[in-house]
C-alpha cells in the first residue's frame, strides 16, 4: 500500500480537529503503528515502537466526547448499528485493512457480548505489509516444494502476523521453494487479510480463500468441506477446539501454518493439548520469533524432533 493512500485512509476517519494535529505533527507516517484516543486523556501515537503525546507533553491535546463521537461516526459511516457484529468482538476493520479497537460500556445478552456502547477508547492500528519478510524462512519450512506443518511460536509484538501474511502470499503464488497451491485462511480477527466489505486489503496471493471474522475451529472445518484447501493458515491458536480442528485438518491431508503465543519451545510444550501435539510430532517445523534485534527476528527453526535447523 502506498504511503499517501495509507495516510488518506487513516486521516479520513479522525475527527477534524484531531486530523489537523496529526497532519501537522506527523508529516511522515512511515513507521506509524497506532493512534490512541481516550476520552479526557491526551492524544497519543506509537511510531517505530516509541510513544509520543501530541502536540507535546507540555501542552497535550485532550480528547473530548465530541471528538470521539465524530471519529466513530466517520469510522462507521454514521451507522454503528450496521457494524454491531464486528463491534461485539471489540474492533472494526476499515478500508486498507487498518484495525480500529474500541472500548466502552459492554452490552451482554445471554452471557455473551452483544454490543459496545458509550465508546470511550479507540485504538487505530495501522496496517503494515512487509512483502518478502518470509523469504529467509521458506527454505526451512518447505520440502520437495511442499509446505511442512509449521507452528510459529512468538511473544506479542514480534511480527508473527506480518510473517504469516507473507508466508500465505508466497505459498499461494508459488516460487522456487514451494509450488503455488490453494490456501484457506481463517481470519478470526481480520488481521491477516484485513478484509473490508469482504475483500482482503492485504496481499494474500492469487489462490487464497478467506473466512473473515470466523471462529478458527469452525472455520477450518468449513474450509475443508467447501474449498478443498491444500494449506490452511490460522493465527493465534489456543483453545482445545482449535487444536482438535488442526488435528482433523492434518488427517484430511491439509498442511497447517499456525501461530501460538509463547517464549520458546519449552513453554509451548507446557500448554494444554498443544503440548500433546508437539510430543506426538504432529508439526514438522517450529519457528521461534523474538525482537531483541528487530521485530520478526527468527531466533530458531526446529524440526519435529527439536533439532536446530537455523538459529539467528
Amino acid at each position: 500500500m502506498e504511503g499517501k493512500e495509507r495516510k488518506t485512509q487513516i486521516l479520513s476517519i479522525l475527527a477534524k480537529s484531531i486530523r489537523r494535529i496529526i497532519e501537522e505533527e506527523v508529516s511522515d507516517m512511515t513507521g506509524l503503528q497506532e493512534i490512541r484516543l481516550r476520552t479526557g486523556q491526551p492524544l497519543r501515537i506509537l511510531k517505530k515502537n516509541r510513544e509520543a503525546v501530541l502536540p507535546g507533553e507540555e501542552a497535550p491535546h485532550i480528547i473530548t466526547k465530541e471528538e470521539m463521537r465524530e471519529t466513530m461516526e466517520y469510522i462507521s459511516h454514521y451507522s454503528l448499528y450496521a457494524y454491531e457484529n464486528e463491534l461485539r468482538q471489540g474492533f472494526l476493520t476499515i478500508e486498507g485493512g487498518h484495525r480500529v479497537g474500541v472500548a466502552g460500556k459492554v452490552i451482554v445478552e445471554k452471557e455473551k457480548v452483544k454490543n459496545i456502547q458509550y465508546i470511550s477508547s479507540v485504538n487505530i492500528r495501522v496496517s503494515h505489509e512487509v512483502l518478502g519478510c518470509a523469504d529467509r524462512l521458506l527454505p526451512y519450512i518447505t520440502k520437495n516444494r511442499q509446505v511442512c506443518h509449521t507452528l510459529i511460536i512468538s511473544p506479542p509484538c514480534c511480527g508473527k502476523t506480518t510473517l504469516i501474511r507473507d508466508l500465505i502470499r508466497q505459498i499461494s503464488d508459488g516460487n522456487q521453494y514451494v509450488k503455488g497451491c490453494s490456501v484457506g485462511v481463517v481470519d478470526e480477527r481480520s488481521e491477516l487479510g484485513g478484509c473490508y466489505l469482504g475483500i482482503a486489503q492485504n496481499h494474500l496471493g492469487t489462490r487464497t480463500d478467506i473466512l473473515d471474522c470466523c471462529p478458527k475451529a469452525e472455520g477450518m472445518i468449513m474450509l475443508i468441506r467447501s474449498m478443498s484447501p491444500q494449506v490452511i493458515a490460522v493465527d493465534e491458536i489456543g483453545t482445545s477446539e482449535d487444536i482438535h480442528a488442526i488435528e482433523y485438518a492434518m488427517q484430511c491431508g491439509c498442511k497447517l501454518i499456525a501461530s501460538v503465543h509463547g517464549l520458546d519451545m519449552e513453554e509451548a510444550k507446557k500448554k494444554p493439548v498443544l503440548g500433546e501435539l508437539i510430543r506426538r510430532k504432529m508439526f514438522e517445523r517450529y519457528v521461534v520469533l523474538g525482537n531483541r534485534k528487530h521485530p520478526g527476528e527468527i531466533r530458531g527453526v526446529y524440526d519435529e524432533r527439536g533439532s536446530v535447523l537455523c538459529r539467528e
